[in-house]
């Protein structure tokens, strides 16, 4: 039986997904923890949960976010879009940075500046 996807979903984002789901997978087996009890602490159905472990993109993220988070490993999910890992917007940061960088003009020496009063 193969998986259709919608054809709006990019076909990598179909494998990123797949891995996601077989990784999740294979992490509830390495704890041995059964179907059942994985959806039942996720509070998801054995359902969904199998299209999770199938990487299905019709799963909402939150359900993928909890899975993750009832095994352990939610923490890396947050860094998914950090800035930092972020090699494009970086470079194109970069190119907009100033070739130089000048202090303020001063005012005359011989001229007090106003303070607002």
């Amino acid at each position: 039986m193969t998986q259709h996807a919608s054809p709006t979903v990019p076909v990598p984002v179909i494998r990123a997904l797949r891995k996601l789901g077989h990784d999740i997978r294979d992490a509830r087996r390495r704890r041995r923890i059964p179907v059942a009890i994985l959806a039942q602490r996720a509070s998801i159905s054995r359902m969904t949960l199998n299209k999770v472990e199938k990487g299905s993109p019709s799963v909402s993220v939150g359900a993928f976010a909890t899975v993750l988070f009832t095994l352990g490993m939610v923490e890396r999910l947050a860094d998914v879009a950090d800035p930092r890992h972020d090699t494009v917007g970086l470079e194109l940061e970069e190119e907009h940075l100033p070739e130089r960088i000048r202090l303020p003009r001063r005012q005359n020496p011989g001229k007090p500046q106003s303070r607002g009063k």
